[in-house]
C-alpha cells in the first residue's frame, strides 16, 4: 500500500519547436562542417570525443575528467547518496542480531545474583502497512538519482568550461602573435621613416606619426599576452594538472567542434534528457514521495521486537537443558493528539513538493532560454565571419596599396597608417569573431544534454 499522491504535471508552458532563425539550417552554407550532425535523436546522445575533433583539446578533457576537484566532489557526492539510499532502503529489513548480557545484582545481605543470556533476535521492526517506509525509500532513491545527474550537470560543465578556456587561450595566443607581427613592422616603418626624414623626403610629423603607431602595437602585443597567461591559468585550474604547451597548435584552428547546424523538426522535448532538468525532476518524485511518508504517519504503526535464546543464573549452565527462552513484543502506536505536528509535516512536504515543481518548470524553461540564444547566434555569427573575412581581405589589399603610393611619394605616411590600422583592427575583430562561433557551438553542445557520454553509442 502506497499514500503517495499523483505526480503533478509539470506546465512550463514552452512552444513545441525552437524559434530556429530563417534558413538556420543552412547558416554555414559557405562552410563545409566535419565532425558529426545533430540528428532528431538530439546532440545528448553524441559523445565529446566525436564532438570536438581538436586532439589537444581532447587530451585536456581527459585530463579534466580525471583531475578535476570539483568533478571529483560531485562523484563523491553520488556515493554518498548512493549509501544513504541503501541505509533507508535496509529498514524495510528486519535488522536481526546476536545479544550476549551478564548481569549482576545485589541482593539481601552480602549476597549477589547473576545472569547469563545469549540471544538472537530483531528490534523494533516496523511492519510497513500503509508504506510510511517505503515511500522514504522511494524518496531516497530519487534524491540518489538527482545527485547522479547533478553529477552529470558538473561533467558537462566542466568539458564545456575546459573547451572555452582552451579556445580563449589560443585566440589570445593568435591575438599576441597578430600584434606581435604589427609592431614588428612598424618598427621597420619606423627605422625607414627615420632614414627618410634626414634626407628630407618626409617632415617630422611623420616620425612622430610612426613612433605612436609602434608604441601603440608595443602596448597591444602586451596587453594579449597577459591575457593568454591568464585564460592558460584558467585552464590549467579546470585541468588539475600542469598543461604541456608544446602539444597545443600554434594556430587558431576554426575546427575545433564538429557540430552543424541544428536540423528542422528537432522538437523542444530534448530537454527533458538535460542532466539538471533530470534532476529537478528526480528532486519533485522525491518530495512527492514525502508526501506519502507524511500521510502515513497519521495512521497507526505496529512494530515487533522478539528474541529467542538461553539464559541461566549460572555461566556453566547457559546451554544446558531449560534454559531456552523466547520473548515476542508487538506494539502498536495510533497518533491521537501530537499537537498538530502531523499535519504540520504534511504541509511542509506539500509546500516543498510545489517548490521542486517550480523548480522543474523552471530548469526547462532556462534550457529552452539557453538553447534559443545559442540558436540566435548561430546564422548572425557566420554571416558576422563571412563578412570579416572579407574585410582582411579587402583591408590587406588596401593596405598593400597604400604602402606603395607612400613608397612612391604620391601619399603621405597618415595614409599608409590609418590602412595599417584597418587591418590590424580587421584581423583581430576576425579572430574576437571566429572564437565567438566556435564557443557558441560549444554552448549549443552543453545546453542541449550533450557532454556527459564519452563516445557515441
Amino acid at each position: 500500500m502506497s499514500l503517495d499522491p499523483e505526480m503533478p504535471v509539470a506546465d512550463a508552458t514552452i512552444p513545441a519547436q525552437w524559434p530556429l532563425p530563417p534558413t538556420t539550417a543552412g547558416a554555414v552554407q559557405a562552410e563545409r562542417p566535419v565532425g558529426v550532425a545533430t540528428g532528431t535523436r538530439g546532440v545528448v546522445d553524441v559523445g565529446w570525443r566525436d564532438f570536438f575533433i581538436d586532439e589537444a583539446l581532447e587530451r585536456l578533457i581527459e585530463l579534466a575528467l580525471a583531475n578535476n576537484r570539483d568533478l571529483r566532489m560531485a562523484t563523491l557526492n553520488v556515493e554518498r547518496a548512493r549509501e544513504l539510499y541503501r541505509i533507508r532502503r535496509a529498514d524495510l529489513l528486519p535488522a536481526i542480531g546476536i545479544e550476549g548480557a551478564a548481569t549482576r545484582a545485589s541482593g539481601s545481605g552480602p549476597t549477589f545474583r547473576d545472569q547469563y543470556s545469549v540471544s538472537l533476535g530483531l528490534a523494533a521492526f516496523e511492519i510497513d502497512l500503509f508504506g510510511r517506509v517505503r515511500s522514504l525509500a522511494r524518496s531516497a532513491l530519487e534524491r540518489y538519482f538527482a545527485t547522479e545527474s547533478s553529477q552529470r550537470t558538473v561533467q558537462l560543465s566542466l568539458i564545456a568550461e575546459v573547451a572555452n578556456a582552451y579556445l580563449t587561450w589560443i585566440a589570445d595566443r593568435e591575438s599576441t602573435r597578430v600584434a606581435q607581427a604589427a609592431l614588428e613592422n612598424r618598427e621597420e616603418a619606423l627605422e625607414l621613416t627615420r632614414k627618410r626624414y634626414e634626407y628630407g623626403a618626409v617632415s617630422a610629423l611623420d616620425v612622430s606619426q610612426a613612433e605612436t603607431a609602434v608604441e601603440q602595437a608595443r602596448t597591444d602585443a602586451s596587453r594579449f599576452a597577459g591575457q593568454a597567461a591568464q585564460a592558460l591559468n584558467a585552464l590549467r585550474l579546470l585541468v588539475g594538472v600542469p598543461i604541456d604547451e608544446s602539444s597545443v597548435p600554434d594556430r587558431f584552428d576554426v575546427n575545433v567542434s564538429g557540430l552543424r547546424a541544428l536540423p528542422e523538426g528537432v522538437p523542444s522535448e530534448v530537454l527533458l534528457r538535460r542532466p539538471d532538468v533530470l534532476q529537478a525532476e528526480h528532486e519533485l518524485r522525491a518530495a512527492n514521495a514525502n508526501i506519502g511518508a507524511a500521510r502515513a504517519a497519521f495512521f497507526p504503526s505496529i512494530s515487533l521486537t522478539g528474541a529467542f535464546g538461553t539464559a541461566s543464573t549460572e555461566l556453566s549452565g547457559l546451554f544446558g537443558a531449560g534454559s531456552r527462552f523466547w520473548t515476542y513484543t508487538p506494539r502498536v502506536n495510533l497518533p491521537i493528539f501530537q499537537g498538530g505536528a502531523l499535519r504540520a509535516s504534511l504541509r511542509a512536504t506539500q509546500a516543498d513538493r510545489e517548490i521542486a515543481l517550480a523548480r522543474y518548470e523552471r530548469a526547462i524553461q532556462v534550457g529552452f532560454r539557453e538553447v534559443a540564444d545559442a540558436l540566435a547566434l548561430t546564422r548572425t555569427l557566420a554571416e558576422q565571419k563571412a563578412a570579416q573575412i572579407a574585410l582582411v581581405a579587402a583591408a590587406r589589399r588596401a593596405e598593400e596599396l597604400s604602402r606603395a603610393r607612400y613608397e612612391s611619394g604620391r601619399d603621405s605616411y597618415l595614409v599608409l597608417l590609418d590602412a595599417q590600422r584597418t587591418l590590424y583592427a580587421a584581423r583581430q575583430s576576425l579572430i574576437a569573431t571566429l572564437l565567438a562561433e566556435q564557443t557558441n557551438r560549444v554552448t549549443l553542445y552543453r545546453v542541449l544534454g550533450g557532454g556527459w557520454t564519452e563516445t557515441t553509442e
